[in-house]
C-alpha cells in the first residue's frame, strides 16, 4: 500500500512539473554578433520556467550557465558567442520532466561597429521635449485596452495628454528650420502605471515602447528620418529604478532584486543629499540611505550591485543602441545608483562605442562637485566615474539668479557667470559639460513673465560658450510657467500640437510678434552655430565685467568670435581698449544676431540688457 501511494505521489508530482512550464517572454528579443562582448544574458519569463534544464544547439554559442532565482518563474541562461557566430536563429530547448518546450531565439547582423558610432557633443544644441506635452500625431493611441487605469484629460496637468511619436515626427522640420541638432525625449519605454506616469520615469518593460506613444518600430522609424535631416536623437534611461508596477515587483525574481525589497512593512525613502558620495567623512549610514532608499514608493531602487541586474540593465542599453540607432544616452538621477556599476557600465559602454556619448544627470550646484563625477577626475581619483558628461547645474543656478539681478562691480548678476567659469579648472573636459538654463524639473525661465532681453542673454550664453547646450521645448515661443502645485505646470503642452488649439505656435502665421522676435533670435544663432568649430572647439578667454557688461571670446585656428552681454539696465558706452588682447588690429565685426557690421576702434555702445555676438 505505501508502494502504490509513492508511487501515485510521483507520478502526480511528475504531471505538475510537466504541466507548470512556459515561456512568455525572453529579454532581450534578440542580440547582435560582432558584439565587443561576447557574453549573453537571456532572461526567460513563465511559469514554472526555474525549473527547467536548457540545452543550446547552434554553431559558434555555446552555454555558458543557467541561474535558477528564487521564483520559479524567471530563469536566467548566459550564453558565449565566439567571433565566428553568424546571424540567424538560436535553438534553445526548455526540458523540465517529460515535457520540452523549443524556442528559437534570433541573432542578427550590427549596421555598423561600435567604433562608427558617433555620440552627440559641443557642435550640437540639444532640445529637450516631452513626448506626450509636444505633439498628438496619433489620436487612435491615446486609449490603449488592458493597460493599467488612466485618463487622458488636458485639462489636468498631471493626467496624460496625448502626445507621440508621430506628433514628433510629423514636426521634425520645425527642428530642422529651428537649427536644433539633436533631440532628447524624456523617457518612451513603456510606463503601465496606474494614472499613466506621463512622464516616463517608472519603467515597466525595458524593451518595449510604451503604446500611447507608438510602437518600437515607429520609434526607430522616427530615429531613421531624424537622421535624414542631420538631427540626432538622445534617449532618456533609468538605471536607478523602475515602476512598482514593473514585473519585478509583482514577482520578485530575487529579495535582492532591488534595495529594501521588504517596503511593504519598512519603506525607505533616498534622503536626496547626494553629499556622502564625496565627503570624506560621510557615515555608512547616510550613504546607504541615499543611494538605496526609494525615490518614492512608486519607483522600486534597483539594486546594480546584483550581477544579474547589472548585466541586465548595461545589455538593454546596447540593445537600444544597436536596435534603434539613439545617439546618445541621458541617465536619470545617476549618482542614486550604485558608484562602481555605473562606472563599470560606462567602462564597457566606452569600450563597445568609443566615440558616443552619455549624460548623466548630476544634480548639484558646486562645480567641484560636478566635475568629480566627470571621466578622469583626479578630483575622485583614484576611482574614476568613466562617464564623458555631466550636467552643469552650477551654471543653471547661477543663471537663475543673475537674470533677475544689475551686474555690480563685484558679485551679483553676469559676475555670478564669470565666476561659474573661473572653476572650470577642475573639470577634466569642460567641452564635454552640458549646459542649460531650464528643464522639465525646474521652473520655466521665464518664469510667470515674459522678459524676452533677459531670455535672449541666457540664449546667447548658452549656445556661445564651451559647453553642450541644452534647450527646452517651447521657450523659443515664450512658453512659461513655475512649478506652483506640480510639474505639470512647467511641463504644458505645445499649442498647435492637437487639433483644434486656438493656438498654433509651431507656425510663423500662428505666433504674435514677440513669440516670432524670440523665436527668430534661436533661429539666428542656432543656424549660425551649426557646423562652426569656433564655438564647437574653439578655447574661451573671459573678461572680468566692466562697466556691467561681461565679455568672452573663442578662438579656433585663425578665427575669433567675441560675445558682450549688457548686465544693466542702462545703455553703456563700453571703451574697447579692454580687449586689446583679442582685438588686436581688427577694427570691425559682423554682428550674427542683427547682421550688422559693428565698429570696432575705439568703443562700443550697447543698449540695455543688449546681447551680442561678434564674428571679427
Amino acid at each position: 500500500m505505501k508502494k502504490c501511494l509513492f508511487l501515485l505521489s510521483c507520478l502526480l508530482l511528475s504531471i505538475s512539473i510537466d504541466a507548470a512550464m512556459n515561456v512568455t517572454k525572453i529579454d532581450p528579443p534578440f542580440w547582435y554578433t560582432g558584439m565587443h562582448n561576447p557574453e549573453l544574458q537571456l532572461m526567460v519569463y513563465g511559469e514554472g520556467i526555474g525549473n527547467a534544464s536548457v540545452t543550446v544547439n547552434y554553431p559558434g554559442v555555446s552555454l555558458g550557465s543557467i541561474v535558477k532565482l528564487e521564483s520559479d518563474n524567471y530563469l536566467l541562461i548566459y550564453l558565449t558567442l565566439d567571433k565566428n557566430a553568424k546571424p540567424g536563429k538560436i535553438q534553445l530547448t526548455f526540458n523540465q520532466g517529460k515535457k520540452k518546450i523549443v524556442k528559437e531565439y534570433e541573432l542578427r547582423a550590427r549596421k555598423m561597429k561600435g567604433s562608427e558610432r558617433k555620440g552627440f557633443d559641443a557642435s550640437d544644441a540639444l532640445y529637450l521635449l516631452m513626448p506626450d506635452r509636444f505633439a498628438n500625431g496619433n489620436p487612435d493611441n491615446d486609449q490603449i485596452k488592458g493597460m493599467a487605469p488612466y485618463t487622458v484629460d488636458r485639462n489636468d496637468p498631471n493626467a496624460r495628454h496625448g502626445g507621440d511619436l508621430a506628433g514628433v515626427e510629423q514636426h521634425l522640420d520645425y527642428f530642422s528650420d529651428l537649427g536644433i541638432t539633436a533631440l532628447w525625449f524624456t523617457p518612451v519605454l513603456e510606463n503601465n502605471m496606474t494614472g499613466g506616469s506621463y512622464h516616463g520615469y517608472a519603467t515597466t518593460d525595458y524593451y518595449k515602447v510604451d503604446p500611447r506613444f507608438g510602437t518600437n518600430e515607429e520609434y526607430r522609424s522616427l530615429i531613421e528620418k531624424a537622421h535624414g535631416k542631420g538631427i540626432k536623437m538622445v534617449m532618456d534611461m533609468i538605471f536607478n529604478h523602475c515602476g512598482v508596477e514593473h514585473p519585478w515587483i509583482k514577482d520578485m525574481p530575487s529579495k535582492d532584486w532591488f534595495n529594501h525589497s521588504d517596503f511593504k512593512t519598512n519603506f525607505v525613502q533616498t534622503s536626496f543629499k547626494l553629499t556622502p558620495h564625496v565627503d570624506p567623512y560621510a557615515s555608512q549610514y547616510d550613504f546607504s540611505q541615499m543611494s538605496d532608499g526609494w525615490f518614492v514608493t512608486a519607483m522600486p531602487d534597483l539594486n546594480q550591485q546584483n550581477p544579474h541586474v547589472y548585466r541586465y540593465l548595461v545589455q538593454n542599453s546596447f540593445w537600444w543602441i544597436e536596435y534603434s540607432g539613439i545617439d546618445g544616452i541621458r541617465m536619470d538621477t545617476y549618482p542614486y545608483a550604485n558608484y562602481d556599476a555605473m562606472s563599470n557600465w560606462m567602462k564597457e559602454l566606452n569600450e563597445e562605442y568609443p566615440n558616443y556619448n552619455v549624460v548623466g544627470e548630476t544634480w548639484v550646484t558646486e562645480p567641484a562637485y560636478t566635475a568629480w563625477w566627470q571621466k578622469d577626475s583626479k578630483l575622485s581619483a583614484p576611482r574614476n566615474s568613466n562617464l564623458k558628461t555631466v550636467m552643469d547645474f552650477s551654471l543653471y543656478d547661477k543663471i537663475s539668479t543673475a537674470k533677475g539681478e544689475e551686474t555690480d562691480p563685484y558679485f551679483t548678476g553676469l559676475n555670478r557667470i564669470y565666476n561659474n567659469f573661473v572653476y572650470d579648472f577642475l573639470y577634466p573636459n569642460p567641452a564635454s559639460v552640458l549646459a542649460f538654463y531650464e528643464n522639465h524639473d525646474t521652473d520655466r525661465f521665464l518664469g510667470d513673465g515674459q522678459d524676452l532681453k533677459a531670455l535672449k542673454q541666457a540664449v546667447t550664453l548658452l549656445l556661445t560658450t564651451r559647453r553642450i547646450p541644452q534647450l527646452y521645448y517651447g521657450t523659443e515661443v515664450m512658453m512659461n510657467g513655475t512649478k506652483g502645485k506640480s510639474d505639470g505646470y512647467v511641463r504644458k503642452d505645445f499649442p498647435g500640437g492637437w487639433a483644434g488649439d486656438k493656438e498654433n505656435l509651431l507656425t510663423s502665421a500662428g505666433r504674435n510678434k514677440i513669440q516670432n522676435e524670440c523665436y527668430n533670435f534661436y533661429r539666428t544663432i542656432l543656424q549660425w552655430r551649426k557646423g562652426n568649430d569656433v564655438i564647437a572647439k574653439g578655447n574661451m578667454i573671459q573678461f572680468m565685467p566692466q562697466d556691467g557688461v561681461y565679455v568672452y571670446a573663442r578662438q579656433y585656428n585663425s578665427k575669433t568670435v567675441m560675445v558682450f552681454l549688457n548686465g544693466t539696465n542702462e545703455e553703456v558706452t563700453l571703451p574697447l581698449s579692454y580687449y586689446a588682447e583679442i582685438l588686436k588690429d581688427k577694427s570691425q565685426g559682423k554682428e550674427i544676431i542683427s547682421g550688422q557690421t559693428i565698429e570696432l576702434d575705439k568703443e562700443l555702445t550697447m543698449t540695455a540688457k543688449e546681447s551680442m555676438i561678434i564674428e571679427l
